[in-house]
């Protein structure tokens, strides 16, 4: 499949993989999406454990017959009114589609809700939601789009479910297919205000109201001098890893991309400063028809803030890519 785009062209001033990045925390954009309309849902997940995911459901001014419902995964430490999810549901909604805002466990608004916590191997919980999403969204068909570590997540999950997934298509965008080769870029000295940005508001997250947390637990958390040290004595004991390590190699989306059975579009710019870009360049893309690279020299992580469109051209790219399915 090929995508009908012009290349990817930053726009003054987001100039270079740094300013494309941070230029989701800068820019102002509307963050309503009037004329359309918003509801609450709540999905109680049928695991024991008395969680509830909360989303936003979007629907279209004037909707599409027959089209499908695009679900949008945030990536760390965002939520539903992130700003990539809010520019591509605009777009989506515009062409006439529904569009469901996922909160995974314990982010955003759903955390009040749950005890336990998102990671990037938590695929059981997106299973778990389309199980029980009602008929009358899903009888058009369903996509999902992943972003960062919910495009990790929705590759695990693909890869486990091959043609099993009810799913007829999906697509990533900057999702970190080796996670701990993205840790310890991370961790370069280069990335010290990302990384001590992104540690402090996991550590919000997983001691915020509604999580269940030792006191042990909490002192770890609160404790952790990096993204490595939280997962290695919080996330992977809480939820059955030896260690960071382990759970990185154990999730790790490479894994399972071979296994996938729809067409899904990864789409990741080579100069992202959070993951290397020589993770997609040394993967065989050969090896399963059904994965689309896009992979554009620049852009940033999730920024592709580009000079043809107000649209983030990674939005653009998206939408074009469900819409030929």
């Amino acid at each position: 499949m090929t995508i009908d785009l012009p290349p990817f062209r930053p726009r003054f001033p987001w100039w270079g993989s740094d300013l494309q990045t941070i230029a989701n925390r800068l820019r102002r954009v509307p963050t309503s999406l009037a004329p359309h309309a918003s509801e609450r849902l709540r999905f109680p997940l049928p695991d024991g454990t008395g969680d509830t995911l909360l989303a936003s459901l979007d629907r279209p001014a004037t909707p599409a017959r027959g089209k499908p419902l695009v679900v949008l995964i945030h990536g760390l430490t965002g939520a539903e009114g992130s700003l990539y999810l809010l520019t591509l549901s605009r777009l989506l909604l515009d062409r006439g589609l529904r569009v469901l805002r996922l909160n995974l466990r314990g982010a955003g608004p759903s955390r009040a809700l749950c005890s336990q916590h998102y990671y990037a191997g938590r695929s059981q919980d997106f299973r778990m939601l389309l199980s029980v999403l009602p008929d009358e969204l899903v009888r058009d068909g369903l996509m999902a789009v992943g972003y960062s570590l919910g495009g990790a997540m929705l590759l695990k999950y693909l890869g486990e479910e091959g043609n099993a997934t009810p799913l007829r298509a999906a697509a990533t965008v900057c999702a970190p297919i080796d996670l701990a080769a993205t840790c310890r870029t991370m961790l370069r000295p280069r990335n010290r205000v990302y990384h001590r940005y992104i540690l402090d508001t996991m550590k919000v997250e997983a001691t915020g109201e509604g999580a269940v947390v030792s006191a042990a637990e909490k002192g770890a958390i609160l404790d952790a001098r990096t993204i490595w040290d939280y997962d290695h004595v919080f996330i992977a004991p809480r939820y059955g890893f030896a260690g960071a390590e382990d759970y990185y190699e154990r999730c790790r989306p490479t894994r399972f991309m071979a296994d996938i059975r729809i067409p899904t579009l990864v789409l990741a710019a080579l100069d992202d400063p959070w993951i290397p870009g020589a993770l997609y360049r040394s993967y065989d893309w050969r090896c399963n028809p059904s994965l689309v690279p896009l992979l554009p020299a620049q852009g940033g992580h999730v920024g592709f803030h580009g000079k043809d469109s107000r649209h983030p051209w990674s939005d653009l790219a998206v939408a074009r890519f469900l819409d030929h399915d």
